[in-house]
């Protein structure tokens, strides 16, 4: 069972909006995949609601201008842009990255999958469920560079994370504790708070992550 104990939080710091060619996820032809499909879902969600870019940047913290440049498919966000999109509009990470398919079985080739990236690429991950529709339920491989740090943003009310870590040492933070996890073992925590995950080790960690939202939203 992974140890606890108490550290005092850092102050989280907002990440820096690169340009527009600062690609969010693992290749650039990954990045020209999901733009448009981010703009089309952004629009579509943005005007459901009834907000404009300024009223939404407002509520989210990113620019107005990243928002328009989002909305034409002119630039692909990190993953915590997206994830502060997703808070302001109350809807599901999946909400922005996914399309519409038909219904029946479906294969997810890993040499196609869709590798979201943070700014510095030592956090990446890896949606392991299609981008049909929104749902509740979403299930990611996270992986982490030796060293590398990636801090997230409180998620709606009455988000989990269930993460375990397959390879590696992490250490979670949550609450203002440390939780310091080995190969093997998880993690169950409540994600409405701000939280982080530290590769503490000397190798690569990989995570899964299993996330769950309060309703079903988007």
């Amino acid at each position: 069972m992974a140890s606890s104990t108490k550290k005092k939080r850092a102050p989280t710091q907002e990440p820096v909006v690169p340009p527009p060619a600062a690609a969010s996820v693992g290749h650039a032809d990954d990045a020209a995949d999901l733009a448009p499909i981010v703009g089309s879902n952004l629009r579509r969600l943005r005007t459901k609601r009834g907000l404009s870019l300024e009223r939404l940047s407002q509520l989210s913290g990113v620019s107005r201008a990243m928002l328009g440049q989002i909305e034409l498919g002119q630039s692909a966000p990190t993953i915590n842009v997206l994830w502060k999109i997703a808070r302001a509009l109350e809807v599901t990470f999946s909400a922005l990255i996914s399309t519409r398919s038909q219904s029946g079985a479906l294969i997810l080739r890993a040499n196609d999958s869709k590798v979201l990236t943070s700014k510095d690429r030592s956090f990446s991950s890896r949606a392991l469920f299609p981008f049909d529709e929104p749902r509740r339920v979403e299930f990611y491989e996270l992986r982490l560079t030796p060293g590398g740090v990636e801090t997230a943003d409180a998620h709606a009310p009455g988000t989990s994370e269930n993460l375990v870590v397959t390879a590696g040492t992490v250490e979670i933070e949550v609450g203002g504790d440390t939780h310091r996890l080995e190969t093997g073992d998880s993690i169950l925590f409540e994600a409405d708070a701000p939280h982080a995950y530290k590769n503490a080790g000397r190798g690569e960690a990989v995570m899964y992550l299993v996330m769950t939202y309060a309703e079903e939203v988007g």
